[in-house]
C-alpha cells in the first residue's frame, strides 16, 4: 500500500514545510471500515494515537461484540480484555501503517498506545508496563505514551536508552519539557558509551496546547473590568494567546537544544532529534478560530496530532505558513510577562494542568474500564437469555 505523494488542501502540504500531521482517534471502526487506510493513503495520515476517551465510545457499538464475548468465555478479566481489544486494534494500525513507517525511514508511521495512567507516579511500574507492551505488540512503529510527571523522567531515560520508542505526554512547561529533553539526551549518550547504534532510537514530546488557554482564559476572565472598558483591558487582551505563546517558546527551546554542540556529538553519530509534538490541538473555545493551534504552529521537524474535526477543518480552510511557529517571538515573551503583571503565575497554571491532565486521563481509563465492564454483563444476559 503506497501512499499518495500529491500535495492538494492545507492538510497535505503540513509535511512540505518539516511538519506531520498524526491523528487522535483509533478505533476498530476506523479500521475494519477501511476509513483509517483512506486517511493514508489519499490523505497523507503519518501516525495514530490510541485514546481512551474513543475507545470508551467505541465500546458502546458492536464492533468489539464478539472479541469481548470470546474473551469472557475464556475466564478473562475485564482489565485482561480491555488489554486484548486495544493491543489487537494497535497492531493492525501498525500494519497499516508499516508503509509509512519505510517509506519515512521510521521517522513517522507509528502508533501510540499509554500505559495506564494510574502509573504515573510510579517508576519501576512505568517501566515494567512499557517493556510489556513492546513485547505484546511486537511491532517496529510503536511508541508507548509516557507522562512526563516526576516519576516518568526517569523512566523515559531508561526506555529510551534500552531502544523503546517513547511519546512523551502531558507536557505543559517549558522546565518539564527541558527535563524530557535533558533524559533523551542523556538515554544517547548512555548508549554511545555502551556501544550501542543511536539511529534506531526516536521519540517525540507531546507539549499540550488548548487546555492552557482553558485555564489561562478562566482566570483572565475574572481579572476583566465591568463595563464598557473591559473588552480593551490587558486581561482581555491577553484571552486566547497563552497557549501558542508557551508552545512557540517551547519550540525556541528545541531549536536551542538540538543545535548545541552537545546534540552536534550525537547528531554525527547517527542521533535523530527528538520531534516536539503538539497535543490537544482541537479548539475548544467556539469564539477562537478553528484551526488556530494548527496555523500558528507550523515548522521544521514537528508533528501535529489533532483530533478528526480538527483535520477535517484544517483540510477545509486552513492557512499554512512556513515556520509560524518561529514568528514573533517577541511578541511571546511579552504575552508571558504581561500574564505575570496580571497576577497569573504561569508556573502554578502548568502544575496544575500537569496534575489535572494525570487526573483526566485516570478518568477516562477508568471509564474505558466501567464501559467494558457493562458490555460484558450486558453480553453474558444477552447469550444465557
Amino acid at each position: 500500500m503506497a501512499t499518495s505523494q500529491k500535495v492538494g488542501n492545507p492538510l497535505e502540504q503540513l509535511p512540505t514545510y518539516g511538519q506531520s500531521y498524526w491523528l487522535d482517534n483509533l478505533t476498530r471502526h476506523m479500521i475494519a471500515g477501511g476509513e483509517l487506510q483512506g486517511w493514508i493513503r489519499d490523505r497523507g495520515l503519518r501516525g495514530i494515537t490510541a485514546n481512551p476517551t474513543t475507545f470508551r465510545e467505541a465500546l458502546t457499538s458492536r464492533d468489539y461484540d464478539r472479541h469481548i464475548e470470546s474473551l469472557t468465555q475464556e475466564g478473562r478479566s475485564t482489565k485482561e480484555i480491555y488489554e486484548a481489544l486495544l493491543i489487537h486494534d494497535v497492531q493492525q494500525a501498525c500494519d497499516l501503517f508499516s508503509d509509512v513507517y519505510r517509506e519515512t525511514d521510521g521517522l513517522d508511521g507509528y502508533v501510540s498506545l499509554e500505559v495506564s495512567p494510574h502509573l504515573a507516579h510510579d517508576t519501576e511500574a512505568t517501566m515494567a508496563e512499557a517493556r510489556r507492551y513492546v513485547e505484546r505488540v511486537n511491532r517496529p512503529n510503536l511508541y508507548i505514551k509516557v507522562p512526563a510527571t516526576d516519576a516518568g523522567i526517569p523512566a523515559i531515560e531508561q526506555l529510551l536508552f534500552e531502544g523503546v520508542a517513547v511519546n512523551i505526554t502531558l507536557l505543559f512547561s517549558i522546565p518539564s519539557y527541558q527535563a524530557v529533553i535533558e533524559a533523551y539526551i542523556s538515554a544517547l549518550e548512555r548508549r554511545v558509551t555502551s556501544r550501542q547504534p543511536l539511529e534506531t532510537v526516536v521519540s517525540v514530546a507531546s507539549f499540550f496546547v488548548s487546555r492552557i488557554d482553558v485555564l489561562v482564559d478562566q482566570l483572565l476572565q475574572r481579572r476583566i473590568p465591568l463595563g464598557n472598558g473591559g473588552r480593551q483591558s490587558s486581561a482581555a487582551q491577553l484571552q486566547g494567546r497563552a497557549a501558542i505563546a508557551n508552545a512557540k517558546l517551547a519550540y525556541r527551546t528545541f531549536r536551542q537544544a538540538f543545535g548545541s554542540d552537545r546534540w552536534a556529538r550525537l547528531a554525527v553519530k547517527g542521533a535523530r532529534v527528538q520531534r516536539p509534538l503538539w497535543a490537544s490541538t482541537g479548539t475548544k473555545n467556539p469564539a477562537y478560530r478553528d484551526v488556530m493551534y494548527v496555523e500558528s504552529l507550523v515548522g521544521r521537524d514537528t508533528v501535529n496530532t489533532m483530533p478528526e474535526t480538527t483535520l477535517r477543518a484544517f483540510a477545509d480552510h486552513g492557512r499554512v505558513v512556513s515556520d509560524a511557529v518561529e514568528a514573533e517571538l517577541e511578541q511571546a515573551e511579552l504575552v508571558m510577562v504581561q500574564l505575570e503583571k496580571t497576577g497569573i503565575n504561569f508556573n502554578c497554571v502548568t502544575w496544575q494542568l500537569e496534575h489535572e491532565g494525570v487526573q483526566k486521563f485516570v478518568d477516562a481509563y477508568d471509564a474505558a474500564m466501567a464501559a467494558l465492564d457493562k458490555k460484558r454483563s450486558h453480553l453474558r444476559l444477552g447469550h444465557t437469555a
